[in-house]
């Protein structure tokens, strides 16, 4: 062990020591992958299991959950189910997300029977009886603790809420168990919430406790064929399910960004790595004719390399651990995505998962000092020894023919299909191009430099003469811009079609002039008959489209439908539908139409012209799928069809949303005042532009791209970071080169303007080879990891300036980066430098 040490120390400390700064810059960009994906995982896990809790803490001691659609069902179900021979317990329920008055905000309310409550959910009842009882009373609400301290109330505080337009006050009759619920919840007892909340004779929830022997899944799928159309029997953990597979594919993406960040924060120590242990090829070679044998100095040079990942894994954990807690505080759960907005979320530290993403980037720092650790140890000591082998050392690494290969593999696997709704063949596609894309840019470099034409100034010349002599040199600085730039590429030219594509969707979808509803959110708001025919019955209103929005549940894995009951014409539906595919003529004999949204359509494996059973009004009946249409909106899938259908399937009349046309001649101020005047007992409805409602859509989109924008940006500066690390390493090399030159009469400026001359040449061969490497990767974003992801249809938008700013600021940046590195390196004494040339 004593005489290896001299040798570790020769190979690993000593070169970490002398040029602590390389170390320094490959540590971090290995720390900021980690951290990234441990910030990343942590907030995911920390709301899904806070949201798995939610589920499993309502639920209580149930076993199953029969679960309705926000329309509920009806109230003669409940006894039905509770004398059923396997049930033991029952508990009927009304819950719903009910918006808060005179705020944009809602509170979760759920309505129950507190004596059964005492057999199914015993923990959601206060610990006083004598609260319980307070709890019968028409207008008492018990808060959860979180509840209260968001609302700020106590005890004996009125809380109001919107139910239609009308503000309904309930009092606060006192507080949950601290233990028993840690969301937002306000809960009433049944008959009071159907009739504070307009839902007489209605549920949409009951909870069933089942006697001790019975099998839990058999029953589950007779009750499912008991149930009437449209109620899903699930479990309490499907909950929690239903959550995690609405957002899977958004934590997926952020995930891949961030391993994205961590493979370029390897490529990072490869380029490095390389330019390192060329610079130190003598000294290598020396320790191998005094003895050490190839596998000893492979060995010592990965431990180089796991040492830079391990001090980057510790640094990356600990960073991504305090960054997960400041996102949570400032940001929240959902990221700025609005999957769990009002979700309130401790930490969840899971230790092996913080070990999984320590490992991971001590792998990637010691894959990417495995190529050159690898050529280092196969390189003759006496060929190592001469003067110039920097060039020939790199020539034999052959790359040209596995970059093809990775490029044609990506390439056929950017056409495979999802795997379990997940876009990971797209992901590899991504990691193989990329990958590709350096493999080829030692040939690529070589070619391309050849060709350039000499200049007439001397310091220009040099430079050029310098990248035809060492393309392949040249080639690892081309690779670090390639990688970050083609990163950001992608990722804009994949925001600029999202975004480019939303703004036409908002067009097709928002084409009156004033827009109508009675709150922002929750599922207790709505205009009656009588206010609809005051609305359109307002001066300066030409026209008026009433909508009515409800849920349909389809199946118990997935989240609700949402069902649009608006004015669709059937003749022509494009008029009011963005739709991508041609419309369906309907047939005398086919049932009805409606047209699914692209999302609804990928999961339920609908088509143009099938016919699709729906539990629309309580029955199933069957409808004719008539076209397909893009929606942005509703994430879990939508269904639209004619109002006057729905109202005469269901008899149902009430609207959530009111599209109005102001005639010619009206101002628009004018109507929105007549319109409030109106509706003077309305407390919280709203009134917007469509350029209102556009900006506000716009503005949750960039709320949405965030935390994208943020892990691009992180990945971008580890692949700038490595620019300037190549370039340094390079410009360390060339000491004796920089030290002849002055011998013979060349100035440092005309030095710098050599080293400006190659970083210019350098970053805008990077930036072509970025450009079409991003450009590729920005299609296979954009219509196969968003289309298998999300389940949207995009139209492709190069945003062109933005991208020519980019590849400026790159070459500015290099210049200023090889200017400023070779600098460095002159400030030895001429003398001295030329001396280490032996």
């Amino acid at each position: 062990m004593s005489d290896r040490f001299p040798v570790f120390q020769a190979l690993v400390l000593g070169p970490l020591r002398e040029h602590p700064g390389r170390a320094a810059l490959a540590v971090l960009a290995i720390a900021l992958g980690v951290a990234l994906g441990v910030a990343v995982h942590l907030v995911n896990s920390s709301a899904l299991n806070e949201f798995e809790l939610a589920a499993r803490h309502l639920a209580g001691e149930a076993d199953l959950v029969v679960r309705g659609p926000r329309a509920g069902f009806d109230q003669s179900w409940y006894p039905r189910l509770a004398r059923l021979p396997q049930v033991e317990a029952a508990n009927p329920a009304l819950d719903l997300e009910v918006p808060l008055s005179g705020r944009p905000e809602i509170l979760r309310i759920v309505g129950f029977d507190p004596l059964r409550a005492a057999q199914v959910q015993p923990s959601l009842l206060p610990e006083r009886s004598s609260m319980t009882l307070e709890l019968f009373d028409a207008d008492a609400i018990l808060l959860s603790p979180s509840a209260a301290e968001w609302l700020e109330l106590k005890p004996g505080d009125r809380l109001e809420v919107q139910v239609g337009t009308r503000t309904v006050a309930l009092s606060v009759a006192g507080l949950l168990p601290q233990a028993a619920y840690r969301q937002r919840l306000g809960v009433m007892d049944i008959a009071a919430a159907q009739w504070r909340l307009a839902q007489s004779g209605r549920l949409n929830r009951v909870d069933l406790r089942l006697k001790p022997g019975t099998d839990v899944a058999t029953f589950r799928r007779e009750l499912q064929g008991f149930l009437p159309a449209g109620v899903q029997v699930m479990t309490p953990e499907d909950e929690g399910v239903r959550g995690a597979n609405l957002t899977r594919a958004y934590r997926l993406n952020l995930e891949m960004l961030a391993l994205i960040a961590l493979f370029t924060g390897a490529f990072l120590v490869f380029s490095s790595q390389v330019l390192a242990l060329l610079r130190r090829r003598t000294q290598l070679a020396l320790l191998r004719t005094l003895g050490v044998t190839r596998p000893a100095l492979l060995n010592r040079l990965l431990v180089e390399g796991a040492l830079i990942g391990v001090i980057g894994a510790v640094l990356g954990t600990l960073l991504g651990y305090a960054l997960a807690r400041y996102v949570l505080a400032l940001v929240g759960a959902d990221l700025g995505a609005g999957y769990f907005r009002n979700l309130v979320a401790g930490l969840a530290v899971e230790p092996g998962t913080l070990a999984s993403y320590a490992a991971l980037g001590v792998l990637f720092a010691v894959l990417g000092a495995f190529a050159p650790a690898w050529e280092a140890a196969r390189r003759p000591p006496a060929r190592a020894l001469r003067a110039g082998d920097e060039e020939e050392g790199l020539r034999k690494m052959r790359t040209l023919w596995w970059g093809i290969a990775s490029i044609a593999a990506g390439l056929l696997l950017s056409l495979a299909p999802a795997i379990d709704g997940l876009p990971v063949a797209g992901y590899v596609a991504i990691g193989l191009l990329l990958l590709g894309a350096v493999l080829l840019m030692p040939r690529l470099a070589e070619y391309c430099l050849g060709r350039l034409p000499v200049p007439g100034r001397v310091p220009l010349a040099i430079a050029v003469a310098q990248l035809k002599a060492t393309p392949r040199q040249a080639a690892i600085s081309v690779a670090a811009i390639v990688i970050s730039l083609s990163l950001m590429v992608s990722m804009l030219i994949m925001v600029s079609s999202f975004r480019s594509s939303l703004e036409s969707w908002l067009e097709r979808m928002l084409p009156a002039d004033l827009y109508l509803r009675p709150a922002r959110f929750g599922e207790t708001a709505f205009f009656t008959p009588e206010e609809q025919a005051r609305i359109a019955a307002t001066p300066g209103i030409e026209r008026a489209a009433f909508i009515r929005t409800q849920t349909l549940l389809l199946a118990a894995e997935r989240p609700p439908v949402i069902l649009l009951a608006g004015p669709v014409d059937v003749a022509n539906p494009g008029k009011v539908l963005p739709l991508t595919s041609r419309p369906y003529a309907l047939r005398p004999n086919d049932p009805p139409p409606v047209w699914v949204s692209e999302v609804a359509a990928d999961f339920y494996g609908l088509s143009v012209g099938k016919q699709v059973a729906l539990p629309i009004g309580g029955a199933p009946r069957s409808y004719t799928v008539a076209g397909i249409w893009r929606d942005y909106a509703r994430q879990s899938g939508a269904i639209a069809m004619n109002r006057e259908l729905y109202i005469e399937m269901t008899g149902d009349r009430l609207v959530n949303d009111v599209a109005l046309w102001v005639a010619r001649g009206a101002a628009l101020a004018d109507v929105q005042r007549e319109l409030r005047g109106r509706l003077p007992d309305a407390a919280g409805f709203e009134i917007a532009t469509t350029r209102d409602l556009r900006d506000l859509s716009l503005r949750a989109f960039d709320r949405t791209f965030a935390i994208t924008y943020a892990l691009e940006i992180a990945a971008v500066l580890i692949g700038l970071f490595g620019v300037s690390v190549s370039f340094g390493a390079q410009a360390l090399a060339r000491r004796r080169e920089f030290g002849v030159l002055r011998h013979v009469g060349v100035s440092r400026r005309e030095i710098g303007a050599m080293l400006a001359c190659e970083g210019a040449v350098v970053a805008g061969l990077g930036c072509v080879m970025g450009l079409a490497t991003g450009w590729l990767v920005g299609l296979i974003l954009t219509h196969v990891i968003n289309r298998q992801s999300f389940h949207w249809s995009m139209e492709l938008d190069v945003p062109w300036l933005p991208l020519a700013g980019l590849a400026l600021l790159v070459i500015a940046a290099a210049i200023v980066t090889a200017v400023w590195s070779g600098r460095a390196a002159m400030s030895a004494e001429v003398v001295r430098a030329v001396r280490e040339d032996w």
